[in-house]
């Protein structure tokens, strides 16, 4: 070293400078480079995305590689500044001292903290450019990364830590996915946010929470005369109708009506007739969740389906459009505020009946109530006094004062909601 001059040490300490800033810069933004954006290149045939995608893919070998060629250059820099150090003053210790701190500085400032802030502000700008030269730095430092990552492996285990697979280290929870659409909102309009939201959710959800209760689902008494059946068919709203026997939880099929115009139209039909063309009930457990239960609509190419208990018993009703309004919203124009099951008051109040499903409340009128219990107004007032109350009482349930305006068979037909108050006394009249 010594037939170098003073000039070129420091041209030498530049460059090492600036390899650094190169290796720190390059690692962080390789980890920050937007995935999604990534892949979009990589579709437009950009082939600088790809060989970042490709590094990426391996990026153990990536990091360990930058961090190896970071630490090599960062103790040439510190031995060159040393032997300027030398060079000027001398075996001076408060002189060597000095220039290392001056070392640290310049390294702080230079080769982590500026390229870093940069990298993480444009990761695309350098990540792309930078992945040509280290592509190949991670063929030639493969051996020494190689047996250093050998090396931390055997260590790791000696002290029973265990690595995670790269499957493992990619899959995403379900809470992370909710995130991510969150996050996005700066980037998707709110309707769409939502409907992924939604989507998302799926998995948590089952036909228990979006089910139409046994005692709503309008179905044909196959008993029932002639006339009678003429009747309930005309006018049903529905195109799919249950058809019981005996009694309203004894399915024994289900009734498209485009099958029936026809023999309504004749005046030839019977009991015999109808259960010829009846479709076979499809049954579901209510645990079902939501998105398994879409697919298997899609599977058996089926609208509806029949929801039982553990036992067997019919518990409700779950079709195709309940399971996509959970998705999309609800198909109809009709408002919460306008008719329907919710009525809205000019005190901000709302009339609602009693079987109104808390879902359904918490999604469109905006309530709080908890979903893990009782899935209906009837039953959270219910498990709330336990007791079947009389007209006029009123409770406070969570934040929202409620009033009970009618009762009718042992169950609570209409109540009435108050808007939420944030006070945690409740209140029994």
């Amino acid at each position: 070293m010594d037939d170098i001059s003073l000039g070129a040490l420091f041209g030498i300490l530049i460059v090492l400078l600036i390899c650094s800033a190169f290796f720190s810069g390059s690692e962080t933004s390789m980890m920050a480079i937007n995935r999604y954006r990534l892949n979009t290149l990589m579709r437009k045939g950009n082939r600088s995305a790809k060989l970042v995608n490709h590094l990426l893919g391996k990026v153990d070998k990536l990091l360990g590689s930058i961090l190896f060629g970071n630490t090599l250059v960062n103790v040439a820099a510190a031995a060159v500044a040393n032997i300027i150090v030398l060079r000027i003053y001398g075996q001076d210790d408060l002189a060597i001292l000095l220039g290392t701190l001056a070392l640290t500085f310049a390294l702080l400032v230079f080769s982590e903290i500026t390229p870093k802030v940069l990298a993480a502000s444009y990761p695309e700008k350098l990540a792309l450019p930078a992945s040509y030269l280290l592509s190949p730095l991670i063929t030639l430092f493969h051996p020494v990364v190689w047996i250093a990552g050998l090396l931390v492996k055997n260590l790791l285990r000696l002290f029973g830590i265990k690595l995670l697979t790269d499957q493992s280290r990619s899959r995403a929870t379900l809470e992370e996915l909710r995130s991510m659409v969150l996050e996005a909102d700066h980037y998707l309009p709110h309707k769409h946010q939502k409907m992924l939201l939604n989507l998302v959710d799926l998995e948590r959800i089952t036909v228990n929470d979006v089910m139409i209760p046994r005692n709503q689902i309008e179905s044909l008494n196959f008993a029932a005369d002639t006339e009678e059946l003429k009747r309930q068919i005309i006018t049903s709203h529905h195109t799919l109708l249950p058809v019981y026997e005996h009694s309203p939880s004894n399915i024994i099929g289900i009734l498209h009506i485009k099958r029936v115009l026809s023999l309504l139209q004749e005046e030839v039909l019977d009991p015999t007739q109808l259960r010829e063309i009846l479709h076979t009930p499809y049954f579901i457990p209510s645990e079902t969740p939501l998105l398994k239960q879409l697919q298997q609509f899609q599977e058996r190419q089926s609208r509806l389906g029949l929801v039982v208990d553990e036992y067997g018993e019919l518990l409700g009703l779950v079709t195709l459009e309940n399971i996509l309004e959970e998705i999309v919203g609800d198909f109809t124009t009709q408002s919460p505020a306008h008719g329907g099951k919710y009525l809205k008051q000019d005190d901000g109040s709302y009339m609602l009946e009693g079987g109104s499903s808390l879902r359904d409340l918490n999604r469109k009128l905006g309530m709080h109530f908890p979903l893990n219990g009782a899935k209906t107004l009837n039953g959270l007032i219910l498990e709330h006094l336990e007791d079947i109350p009389e007209a006029g009482t009123s409770m406070k349930i969570g934040d929202y004062p409620i009033e009970i305006i009618q009762t009718q068979d042992r169950a609570i037909k209409v109540a009435r909601i108050f808007p939420a108050q944030s006070s945690k006394r409740t209140a029994k009249a």
